[in-house]
């Protein structure tokens, strides 16, 4: 017996703690596969695209898999829309998910695109603010979902795991944020230029 498989069947939920669909939070159009207990070497193999579970060992995906739901989107199902309210992330085991922002009256514009070992709403799963953007399936998408709740069953079932990815998740965010930052600098800077331009221009006519 591996090593993994002794952990998992040591340690995993009994299974009356299993989760449950997520029918309350608009993924009653999805096709529903499960928890992800059998995506877990799966998940794994993806981990080196991911920056929040990149670190986990295969025993601690069979720990964290039951925890975890499995969803299936067609092409072009909305998996998550802008302004709901959320309290989860996604992990993209299979597919590509587009991801549209909606600017006024504009139309929604496709800020990115999200491919395997990717993850999506981190920012909702800690805060559950509504979603920033619009997640839509562009082929065939499988994602894991895992909930707060979830997250705190881990945390108070499997502190140590718990604990890790509560760190890994604070980089994570720390790192966008710092991102963020840099690139708002740089557009401060290009606007201030711009400004100093139209003020040298300007100033023939004083």
């Amino acid at each position: 017996m591996s090593t993994s498989r002794a952990i998992w069947q040591s340690r995993s939920p009994s299974s009356n703690s299993r989760v449950q669909p997520l029918a309350d939070r608009g993924f009653s159009q999805l096709e529903y596969l499960g928890d992800a207990t059998p995506f877990a070497r799966q998940l794994h193999a993806l981990l080196p695209y991911s920056p929040l579970f990149e670190d986990l060992s295969l025993a601690e995906v069979c720990l964290i898999s039951p925890f975890m739901q499995v969803y299936r989107a067609q092409t072009g199902q909305e998996v998550l829309r802008e302004g709901d309210a959320g309290d989860f992330m996604l992990f993209v085991i299979e597919g590509r998910i587009e991801v549209f922002k909606q600017a006024g009256s504009h139309p929604p514009r496709l800020i990115a695109v999200v491919t395997n070992g990717k993850t999506l709403g981190e920012m909702s799963l800690i805060d559950g603010n509504p979603r920033s953007a619009t997640c839509i399936a562009e082929a065939g998408t499988v994602v894991g979902v895992l909930t707060r709740e979830s997250l705190a069953r881990i945390i108070l079932e499997q502190p140590i795991l718990g604990a890790k990815i509560l760190m890994a998740l604070v980089v994570m965010l720390s790192q966008r944020l710092r991102t963020t930052s840099a690139q708002l600098l740089a557009s401060l800077e290009q606007a201030g230029r711009q400004d100093e331009g139209l003020m040298e221009r300007d100033s023939g006519f004083v």
